[in-house]
């Protein structure tokens, strides 16, 4: 099972009825590797995720769609989680330990 190979192989042309065999096989393979990855990648991201993304045909288009939706800026990021862990304070209706691990979680 080639999964991967739409994503290694760019999409090859839509065969017509001159293309030989061994391209419309090609076509075919491509395009149930595209189908197959496409339904892996989906069934594996969160419902939360899944329903900010806009719906694709193609698992290159889904990917892209991906990384356009998750782009911030690194400083922004940074400043962001520094205000975070600086402005935590320990209450006393939590263990020292699950406030540390809360600290953990901003900083992963």
């Amino acid at each position: 099972m080639d999964l991967d190979l739409v994503l290694r192989v760019d999409e090859p042309s839509v065969p017509t009825e001159s293309n030989s065999p061994t391209n419309k096989a090609s076509y075919e393979r491509w395009e149930r590797s595209s189908r197959l990855s496409l339904m892996l990648i989906k069934s594996c991201i969160s419902k939360g995720i899944k329903g900010s993304i806009p719906d694709c045909h193609k698992t290159k288009d889904f990917m892209k769609a991906i990384e356009e939706q998750f782009i911030s800026s690194n400083k922004a990021l940074a400043s962001t989680l520094m205000k975070r862990l600086s402005n935590m304070r320990h209450s006393s209706s939590k263990s020292v330990r699950e406030h540390i691990m809360e600290m953990r979680d901003i900083a992963a």
